[in-house]
């Protein structure tokens, strides 16, 4: 994936707060989001400006989503 193009996926909780999902390593992201999820390395200092051009209230660390909500690469 080119890094230039990447966009940043954010999902809504059950209370309606937005949420950006963070993995501390790529075996955890390959656990909780499938093998075939596309990623990006980001540093966490760049989390203000993300914040800024696409705001969240929460930011979820290694969480796991289930097969039928995971996104499908390409879509």
């Amino acid at each position: 994936m080119d890094a230039t193009k990447a966009s940043v996926e954010m999902r809504t909780t059950r209370d309606g707060r937005v949420a950006l999902l963070a993995y501390s390593a790529l075996d955890r992201l390959h656990d909780c989001c499938g093998k075939a999820q596309p990623w990006i390395v980001m540093p966490t200092a760049s989390l203000d400006s993300l914040q800024a051009a696409q705001p969240f209230q929460l930011l979820l660390l290694d969480m796991a989503i289930p097969e039928e909500r995971r996104t499908a690469v390409g879509s």
